[in-house]
């Protein structure tokens, strides 16, 4: 019997096995870009609703709609935040590996303090006594 060479499955290269070694691995650097992007965001947006609850004057130049109020210009400049540190961060960290489990601890500080600033008893807090 002569043995016939069965094709690769779908979705994997010739030449190329689960679990292949370092040199088929992609860098870590455009995922670090973008969880660091997300707490970047993230933590701009709580800047702003503490920001806005501290100052009536900020928080009317944030009213870019009368019908959204601040709320409109808090989401597009986190929005613009986002973009812009993925944007960089992606330049600076392509082809690069760093460290995930440091990124990752990172974002997660960030996203949680974030999502502490947009918390109602902690940004009213430092709104204004009437």
């Amino acid at each position: 019997m002569t043995d016939v060479p069965q094709p690769a499955p779908t979705g994997v290269t010739a030449g190329a096995t689960a679990g292949a070694g370092a040199a088929d691995a992609r860098p870590t650097g455009p995922v670090a870009a973008m969880l660091l992007a997300t707490g970047i965001g993230t933590l701009v947006l709580g800047v702003l609703v503490v920001a806005a609850a501290a100052s009536e004057s900020f928080a009317t130049s944030l009213a870019y709609s009368e019908r959204v109020g601040p709320l409109a210009g808090k989401t597009i400049w986190a929005i613009v935040a986002f973009l812009l540190s993925w944007a960089v961060l992606t330049v600076a960290l392509r082809g690069r590996d760093v460290n995930l489990r440091t990124v990752l601890l990172i974002s997660g500080i960030m996203l949680a303090l974030g999502l502490l600033f947009t918390f109602p008893p902690f940004f009213q807090a430092f709104a204004p006594s009437e």
